[in-house]
Protein backbone atom coordinates (compact mmCIF):
# COMPACT_ATOMS: atom_id res chain seq x y z
CA UNK A 1 0.00 0.00 0.00
CA UNK A 2 0.92 3.42 -0.48
CA UNK A 3 3.00 5.28 2.33
CA UNK A 4 1.61 8.33 2.35
CA UNK A 5 -1.93 6.74 1.86
CA UNK A 6 -1.04 4.66 5.28
CA UNK A 7 0.37 7.46 7.11
CA UNK A 8 -2.72 9.66 6.56
CA UNK A 9 -5.13 6.78 7.11
CA UNK A 10 -3.56 6.63 10.43
CA UNK A 11 -3.68 9.85 11.40
CA UNK A 12 -7.05 10.27 10.31
CA UNK A 13 -8.51 7.30 12.76
CA UNK A 14 -5.56 7.53 15.73
CA UNK A 15 -5.93 9.47 19.16
CA UNK A 16 -4.63 12.92 18.56
CA UNK A 17 -2.72 14.56 21.65
CA UNK A 18 -5.47 16.93 21.86
CA UNK A 19 -8.88 15.62 21.86
CA UNK A 20 -10.16 19.14 20.19
CA UNK A 21 -8.50 17.65 16.72
CA UNK A 22 -9.78 14.52 16.43
CA UNK A 23 -13.86 16.80 17.19
CA UNK A 24 -13.30 19.32 14.72
CA UNK A 25 -12.42 16.30 12.06
CA UNK A 26 -15.29 14.90 12.69
CA UNK A 27 -17.36 18.42 12.58
CA UNK A 28 -15.55 18.56 9.40
CA UNK A 29 -16.68 14.69 7.74
CA UNK A 30 -20.27 15.78 9.50
CA UNK A 31 -20.85 18.92 7.51
CA UNK A 32 -19.39 18.20 4.16
CA UNK A 33 -21.97 15.30 4.82
CA UNK A 34 -24.81 17.57 5.26
CA UNK A 35 -24.04 20.00 2.69
CA UNK A 36 -23.64 17.14 0.38
CA UNK A 37 -26.76 15.56 1.24
CA UNK A 38 -28.95 18.74 1.19
CA UNK A 39 -27.82 19.27 -2.46
CA UNK A 40 -28.44 16.07 -3.36
CA UNK A 41 -32.11 16.50 -1.96
CA UNK A 42 -32.44 19.63 -3.33
CA UNK A 43 -31.59 19.12 -6.70
CA UNK A 44 -33.99 15.98 -6.96
CA UNK A 45 -36.70 18.11 -5.39
CA UNK A 46 -36.57 20.41 -8.36
CA UNK A 47 -36.21 17.54 -11.22
CA UNK A 48 -39.02 15.91 -9.88
CA UNK A 49 -41.27 18.93 -10.04
CA UNK A 50 -39.76 20.17 -13.55
CA UNK A 51 -41.16 16.31 -14.42
CA UNK A 52 -44.39 16.32 -12.70
CA UNK A 53 -45.04 20.42 -14.76
CA UNK A 54 -43.71 18.65 -17.78
CA UNK A 55 -46.29 15.56 -17.40
CA UNK A 56 -49.55 18.47 -16.82
CA UNK A 57 -48.59 20.20 -19.78
CA UNK A 58 -48.13 17.17 -22.04
CA UNK A 59 -51.30 16.77 -21.31
CA UNK A 60 -52.68 19.42 -23.98
CA UNK A 61 -49.03 20.64 -25.40
CA UNK A 62 -48.29 18.65 -28.58
CA UNK A 63 -44.97 16.12 -29.34
CA UNK A 64 -43.78 19.19 -31.63
CA UNK A 65 -45.37 22.01 -32.77
CA UNK A 66 -44.72 24.25 -36.22
CA UNK A 67 -45.18 28.12 -36.03
CA UNK A 68 -44.09 31.20 -37.56
CA UNK A 69 -41.44 32.81 -36.52
CA UNK A 70 -42.63 36.39 -37.52
CA UNK A 71 -46.26 36.86 -37.63
CA UNK A 72 -49.10 34.67 -36.29
CA UNK A 73 -51.08 33.40 -39.09
CA UNK A 74 -49.89 31.02 -42.53
CA UNK A 75 -51.66 29.42 -45.16
CA UNK A 76 -52.20 25.44 -44.98
CA UNK A 77 -51.65 25.85 -48.96
CA UNK A 78 -47.85 26.67 -47.78
CA UNK A 79 -45.99 23.86 -49.57
CA UNK A 80 -43.35 23.28 -47.14
CA UNK A 81 -46.43 22.52 -44.92
CA UNK A 82 -48.05 20.05 -47.09
CA UNK A 83 -44.53 18.23 -47.07
CA UNK A 84 -44.43 18.11 -43.31
CA UNK A 85 -48.46 16.36 -43.24
CA UNK A 86 -47.31 13.58 -46.37
CA UNK A 87 -43.98 12.45 -43.99
CA UNK A 88 -43.69 9.29 -42.71
CA UNK A 89 -42.79 9.72 -39.66
CA UNK A 90 -45.68 11.73 -38.76
CA UNK A 91 -48.75 9.85 -37.07
CA UNK A 92 -51.07 12.92 -36.30
CA UNK A 93 -51.33 15.62 -38.50
CA UNK A 94 -53.49 18.60 -36.31
CA UNK A 95 -54.07 22.03 -37.86
CA UNK A 96 -55.01 24.58 -35.17
CA UNK A 97 -56.26 28.38 -35.01
CA UNK A 98 -55.64 30.25 -31.74
CA UNK A 99 -56.74 33.95 -30.77
CA UNK A 100 -57.97 36.09 -28.27
CA UNK A 101 -61.51 36.49 -27.68
CA UNK A 102 -64.19 38.12 -25.19
CA UNK A 103 -66.34 35.39 -23.63
CA UNK A 104 -69.78 36.80 -21.88
CA UNK A 105 -72.26 34.42 -20.26
CA UNK A 106 -75.05 35.62 -17.97
CA UNK A 107 -73.71 39.44 -17.56
CA UNK A 108 -70.44 38.20 -16.73
CA UNK A 109 -67.19 38.77 -19.37
CA UNK A 110 -63.92 37.63 -19.41
CA UNK A 111 -60.83 37.38 -21.67
CA UNK A 112 -60.21 34.29 -22.97
CA UNK A 113 -58.11 32.44 -25.19
CA UNK A 114 -60.30 30.38 -28.16
CA UNK A 115 -58.32 27.73 -29.55
CA UNK A 116 -59.91 25.73 -32.60
CA UNK A 117 -58.64 22.14 -32.95
CA UNK A 118 -58.87 19.32 -35.91
CA UNK A 119 -61.27 16.56 -35.56
CA UNK A 120 -58.38 14.24 -34.81
CA UNK A 121 -57.22 16.43 -31.06
CA UNK A 122 -58.00 13.60 -28.84
CA UNK A 123 -55.54 11.50 -31.03
CA UNK A 124 -52.55 14.67 -30.45
CA UNK A 125 -53.10 14.98 -27.00
CA UNK A 126 -54.29 13.41 -23.78
CA UNK A 127 -57.49 15.67 -23.44
CA UNK A 128 -59.58 12.72 -22.24
CA UNK A 129 -57.49 12.22 -19.35
CA UNK A 130 -57.87 15.68 -17.99
CA UNK A 131 -62.00 16.13 -18.64
CA UNK A 132 -63.07 17.30 -15.03
CA UNK A 133 -67.04 17.12 -16.21
CA UNK A 134 -68.77 16.12 -19.23
CA UNK A 135 -67.21 14.92 -22.50
CA UNK A 136 -64.65 16.47 -24.66
CA UNK A 137 -66.78 17.51 -27.87
CA UNK A 138 -66.29 19.83 -30.63
CA UNK A 139 -69.66 19.44 -32.50
CA UNK A 140 -72.65 17.26 -32.66
CA UNK A 141 -73.45 18.35 -36.93
CA UNK A 142 -76.23 20.53 -35.35
CA UNK A 143 -74.07 23.12 -32.50
CA UNK A 144 -70.36 23.75 -31.97
CA UNK A 145 -69.26 22.83 -28.55
CA UNK A 146 -66.33 23.72 -26.45
CA UNK A 147 -64.48 22.33 -23.45
CA UNK A 148 -63.62 25.33 -21.31
CA UNK A 149 -61.28 25.73 -18.72
CA UNK A 150 -62.35 24.73 -15.01
CA UNK A 151 -60.66 28.01 -13.39
CA UNK A 152 -62.73 30.22 -16.83
CA UNK A 153 -65.67 28.08 -16.14
CA UNK A 154 -65.97 28.71 -12.63
CA UNK A 155 -65.65 32.85 -13.18
CA UNK A 156 -68.49 32.80 -15.72
CA UNK A 157 -70.92 30.61 -14.15
CA UNK A 158 -71.06 27.72 -16.09
CA UNK A 159 -70.91 24.01 -16.24
CA UNK A 160 -70.67 20.52 -18.76
CA UNK A 161 -74.78 20.26 -20.06
CA UNK A 162 -75.87 23.69 -19.68
CA UNK A 163 -78.78 24.51 -21.61
CA UNK A 164 -77.45 28.39 -22.81
CA UNK A 165 -74.30 28.84 -25.28
CA UNK A 166 -71.53 31.34 -24.02
CA UNK A 167 -71.02 34.56 -26.39
CA UNK A 168 -67.88 34.66 -28.01
CA UNK A 169 -66.92 38.07 -29.38
CA UNK A 170 -63.78 38.90 -31.26
CA UNK A 171 -63.01 42.19 -33.41
CA UNK A 172 -63.25 41.89 -37.12
CA UNK A 173 -59.87 41.74 -38.89
CA UNK A 174 -60.96 44.42 -41.81
CA UNK A 175 -63.21 47.75 -42.13
CA UNK A 176 -63.37 50.82 -39.99
CA UNK A 177 -64.89 50.48 -36.19
CA UNK A 178 -67.99 52.09 -36.65
CA UNK A 179 -67.95 54.54 -33.65
CA UNK A 180 -71.83 55.47 -33.77
CA UNK A 181 -72.66 51.66 -33.02
CA UNK A 182 -69.43 49.58 -32.13
CA UNK A 183 -70.91 46.29 -31.80
CA UNK A 184 -71.02 46.32 -35.53
CA UNK A 185 -67.00 45.96 -35.45
CA UNK A 186 -67.46 42.52 -33.42
CA UNK A 187 -68.12 39.37 -34.90
CA UNK A 188 -70.02 36.85 -32.59
CA UNK A 189 -70.06 33.09 -32.20
CA UNK A 190 -71.79 30.95 -29.31
CA UNK A 191 -70.49 27.47 -27.74
CA UNK A 192 -72.16 25.33 -25.72
CA UNK A 193 -70.30 23.87 -22.87
CA UNK A 194 -69.83 19.93 -23.88
CA UNK A 195 -66.70 19.46 -20.61
CA UNK A 196 -64.58 21.56 -18.07
CA UNK A 197 -60.69 20.12 -18.56
CA UNK A 198 -58.58 20.61 -15.22
CA UNK A 199 -54.76 20.47 -16.05
CA UNK A 200 -53.78 22.31 -12.68
CA UNK A 201 -51.99 25.05 -14.63
CA UNK A 202 -53.21 28.83 -14.51
CA UNK A 203 -52.28 29.38 -18.42
CA UNK A 204 -55.06 26.86 -19.35
CA UNK A 205 -57.27 26.11 -16.40
CA UNK A 206 -58.16 29.85 -16.80
CA UNK A 207 -57.72 30.81 -20.12
CA UNK A 208 -58.82 28.34 -23.07
CA UNK A 209 -61.56 27.53 -24.36
CA UNK A 210 -61.39 24.59 -27.07
CA UNK A 211 -63.41 24.33 -30.01
CA UNK A 212 -63.37 22.83 -33.49
CA UNK A 213 -61.38 24.71 -35.97
CA UNK A 214 -64.52 25.24 -38.47
CA UNK A 215 -65.76 26.97 -35.76
CA UNK A 216 -62.54 29.22 -35.19
CA UNK A 217 -62.04 30.00 -38.55
CA UNK A 218 -65.57 31.20 -38.83
CA UNK A 219 -65.91 33.02 -36.24
CA UNK A 220 -62.08 34.37 -36.94
CA UNK A 221 -62.87 35.42 -40.75
CA UNK A 222 -59.85 32.91 -42.04
CA UNK A 223 -61.10 29.87 -43.75
CA UNK A 224 -57.70 29.26 -44.88
CA UNK A 225 -55.04 29.99 -42.43
CA UNK A 226 -54.00 28.63 -39.15
CA UNK A 227 -52.09 30.26 -36.02
CA UNK A 228 -49.93 26.59 -35.59
CA UNK A 229 -49.26 22.80 -36.74
CA UNK A 230 -49.13 20.19 -34.00
CA UNK A 231 -47.47 16.74 -34.40
CA UNK A 232 -47.50 13.73 -33.03
CA UNK A 233 -44.85 11.28 -34.36
CA UNK A 234 -44.86 7.59 -34.84
CA UNK A 235 -43.77 5.57 -32.30
CA UNK A 236 -39.93 4.88 -32.44
CA UNK A 237 -39.42 7.64 -34.05
CA UNK A 238 -36.98 10.35 -32.63
CA UNK A 239 -38.27 13.86 -31.83
CA UNK A 240 -35.01 15.49 -31.35
CA UNK A 241 -33.81 14.18 -34.54
CA UNK A 242 -36.65 14.73 -36.73
CA UNK A 243 -36.90 18.26 -35.01
CA UNK A 244 -33.67 19.18 -36.71
CA UNK A 245 -34.34 17.67 -40.31
CA UNK A 246 -37.54 19.64 -40.06
CA UNK A 247 -35.86 23.12 -38.87
CA UNK A 248 -33.41 22.45 -41.52
CA UNK A 249 -36.08 21.14 -43.91
CA UNK A 250 -38.32 24.37 -43.23
CA UNK A 251 -36.17 27.03 -42.90
CA UNK A 252 -35.92 30.34 -41.09
CA UNK A 253 -39.83 31.54 -41.71
CA UNK A 254 -40.72 28.28 -39.12
CA UNK A 255 -39.78 27.14 -35.95
CA UNK A 256 -40.41 23.68 -34.43
CA UNK A 257 -41.05 23.30 -31.10
CA UNK A 258 -40.75 20.42 -28.24
CA UNK A 259 -42.76 20.60 -25.10
CA UNK A 260 -39.71 21.92 -23.46
CA UNK A 261 -39.26 25.18 -25.73
CA UNK A 262 -43.46 25.26 -25.70
CA UNK A 263 -42.89 26.41 -22.33
CA UNK A 264 -39.20 27.54 -22.61
CA UNK A 265 -40.14 30.72 -19.95
CA UNK A 266 -42.14 28.08 -17.18
CA UNK A 267 -38.50 25.75 -17.68
CA UNK A 268 -36.56 28.43 -17.62
CA UNK A 269 -37.58 30.16 -14.34
CA UNK A 270 -37.29 26.78 -12.91
CA UNK A 271 -33.98 26.08 -13.92
CA UNK A 272 -32.84 29.86 -12.70
CA UNK A 273 -34.43 28.35 -9.11
CA UNK A 274 -32.83 25.36 -9.13
CA UNK A 275 -29.28 26.48 -9.97
CA UNK A 276 -29.56 30.13 -7.51
CA UNK A 277 -30.15 26.94 -4.76
CA UNK A 278 -27.51 25.31 -5.45
CA UNK A 279 -24.93 28.04 -5.65
CA UNK A 280 -26.38 29.05 -2.11
CA UNK A 281 -26.06 25.45 -0.53
CA UNK A 282 -22.42 25.77 -2.94
CA UNK A 283 -21.75 28.64 -0.62
CA UNK A 284 -22.55 27.09 2.80
CA UNK A 285 -20.52 23.89 1.41
CA UNK A 286 -17.24 26.52 0.93
CA UNK A 287 -17.86 27.38 4.98
CA UNK A 288 -17.76 23.94 5.88
CA UNK A 289 -14.60 23.40 3.92
CA UNK A 290 -13.23 25.78 6.39
CA UNK A 291 -13.43 23.35 9.18
CA UNK A 292 -11.18 20.61 6.83
CA UNK A 293 -8.67 23.86 6.84
CA UNK A 294 -8.89 24.56 10.36
CA UNK A 295 -8.43 20.13 11.38
CA UNK A 296 -5.92 19.55 8.65
CA UNK A 297 -3.69 23.17 9.96
CA UNK A 298 -4.05 21.97 14.03
CA UNK A 299 -3.07 18.24 12.88
CA UNK A 300 0.24 19.49 10.91
CA UNK A 301 0.56 21.92 14.44
CA UNK A 302 0.19 18.43 16.97
CA UNK A 303 2.27 16.34 13.96
CA UNK A 304 5.40 18.49 13.90
CA UNK A 305 7.47 16.02 15.99
CA UNK A 306 6.50 12.72 13.45
CA UNK A 307 7.43 15.36 10.69
CA UNK A 308 10.86 15.92 12.00
CA UNK A 309 10.87 12.33 12.73
CA UNK A 310 10.12 11.32 9.06
CA UNK A 311 12.93 13.81 7.49
CA UNK A 312 15.61 12.04 9.85
CA UNK A 313 14.68 9.03 7.94
CA UNK A 314 14.90 10.37 4.81
CA UNK A 315 11.63 11.66 3.48
CA UNK A 316 11.58 14.89 1.33
CA UNK A 317 9.29 18.15 1.84
CA UNK A 318 6.90 16.71 -1.10
CA UNK A 319 6.36 13.43 0.56
CA UNK A 320 5.56 15.36 3.96
CA UNK A 321 3.24 17.46 2.03
CA UNK A 322 1.59 14.26 -0.01
CA UNK A 323 0.95 12.59 3.41
CA UNK A 324 -1.24 15.43 5.08
CA UNK A 325 -3.08 16.62 0.88
CA UNK A 326 -4.14 13.23 1.05
CA UNK A 327 -5.40 13.37 4.83
CA UNK A 328 -7.45 16.58 3.78
CA UNK A 329 -8.97 14.89 0.73
CA UNK A 330 -9.94 12.08 2.73
CA UNK A 331 -11.69 14.06 5.32
CA UNK A 332 -13.66 15.43 2.34
CA UNK A 333 -13.93 12.35 0.66
CA UNK A 334 -15.76 10.42 3.83
CA UNK A 335 -18.04 13.25 4.18
CA UNK A 336 -19.08 13.16 0.28
CA UNK A 337 -19.49 9.62 0.44
CA UNK A 338 -21.74 9.68 3.43
CA UNK A 339 -23.85 12.49 2.37
CA UNK A 340 -24.33 11.05 -1.15
CA UNK A 341 -24.98 7.61 -0.11
CA UNK A 342 -27.49 9.58 2.50
CA UNK A 343 -28.88 11.66 -0.43
CA UNK A 344 -29.49 8.97 -2.73
CA UNK A 345 -31.30 6.80 0.27
CA UNK A 346 -33.49 9.30 0.97
CA UNK A 347 -34.72 10.25 -2.30
CA UNK A 348 -35.96 6.82 -3.18
CA UNK A 349 -37.26 6.40 0.43
CA UNK A 350 -39.18 10.03 -0.76
CA UNK A 351 -39.99 8.15 -4.50
CA UNK A 352 -41.32 4.85 -2.82
CA UNK A 353 -43.21 6.02 0.55
CA UNK A 354 -43.42 9.65 0.55
CA UNK A 355 -42.35 10.53 3.66
CA UNK A 356 -42.18 14.26 3.20
CA UNK A 357 -46.20 15.49 2.50
CA UNK A 358 -47.20 18.18 0.66
CA UNK A 359 -49.79 19.32 3.68
CA UNK A 360 -52.95 17.30 4.81
CA UNK A 361 -54.77 14.65 2.67
CA UNK A 362 -58.19 17.11 1.91
CA UNK A 363 -57.14 17.16 -2.11
CA UNK A 364 -55.88 20.69 -2.34
CA UNK A 365 -52.49 19.42 -4.09
CA UNK A 366 -52.10 17.63 -7.03
CA UNK A 367 -50.10 15.13 -5.43
CA UNK A 368 -49.34 14.19 -2.09
CA UNK A 369 -46.10 14.72 -1.40
CA UNK A 370 -43.20 16.00 -2.69
CA UNK A 371 -42.03 14.92 -5.83
CA UNK A 372 -38.33 13.76 -6.42
CA UNK A 373 -36.34 12.78 -9.51
CA UNK A 374 -32.96 11.46 -9.49
CA UNK A 375 -30.47 12.42 -12.41
CA UNK A 376 -27.05 11.19 -12.41
CA UNK A 377 -25.69 14.30 -14.23
CA UNK A 378 -26.72 16.08 -10.77
CA UNK A 379 -25.02 13.38 -8.76
CA UNK A 380 -21.79 13.73 -10.64
CA UNK A 381 -21.92 17.49 -10.39
CA UNK A 382 -22.11 17.22 -6.64
CA UNK A 383 -19.51 14.87 -6.50
CA UNK A 384 -17.05 17.28 -8.76
CA UNK A 385 -18.08 20.06 -6.76
CA UNK A 386 -17.59 18.41 -3.55
CA UNK A 387 -13.99 17.31 -4.74
CA UNK A 388 -12.70 20.53 -6.17
CA UNK A 389 -13.46 22.66 -3.32
CA UNK A 390 -12.15 19.65 -1.02
CA UNK A 391 -9.19 19.79 -2.55
CA UNK A 392 -8.38 23.78 -2.44
CA UNK A 393 -9.36 23.16 1.46
CA UNK A 394 -6.97 20.54 1.58
CA UNK A 395 -4.06 22.38 -0.17
CA UNK A 396 -4.07 25.34 1.39
CA UNK A 397 -2.55 24.26 4.96
CA UNK A 398 -0.31 22.30 3.35
CA UNK A 399 1.47 24.96 1.00
CA UNK A 400 1.84 26.52 3.97
CA UNK A 401 3.52 23.82 5.89
CA UNK A 402 7.00 24.37 6.98
CA UNK A 403 9.30 21.34 7.92
CA UNK A 404 12.53 22.14 10.67
CA UNK A 405 14.67 22.67 8.04
CA UNK A 406 12.35 25.51 6.16
CA UNK A 407 12.23 27.12 9.77
CA UNK A 408 15.77 27.53 10.36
Amino acid sequence: MNLPFRLAKRYLISKKSHNAINIISMVSVCGVAVITMALICTLSVYNGFQDLISRLYSTLDPELKIELVKGKTFHTSDSLIAAVRRMPEVDVFSEILEENALVSYNGRQLPATVKGVSANYERLTEIDSIIHNGQFLLTDGVVDYATVGIGLASQLGVNAGFVKPIDIYVPQRTGKINMSNPSESFLEGQLFVGGVFRVNQAQYDDQYILSSIDFARSLFGSPTLVSSIELRLRPGVNPSSFQKKRRAMLGGNFKVLNRMEQQAESFRIMQIEKWMTFLILVFILMIATFNVIGSLSMLIIDKQADIETLKKLGADDSFIRRVFMIEGIMISGIGASIGITLGILLCWLQQHFGILRLGDASGMFIIDSYPVKLVWTDIFGVILTVSVLGFFAAIYPVRALSTPKERK
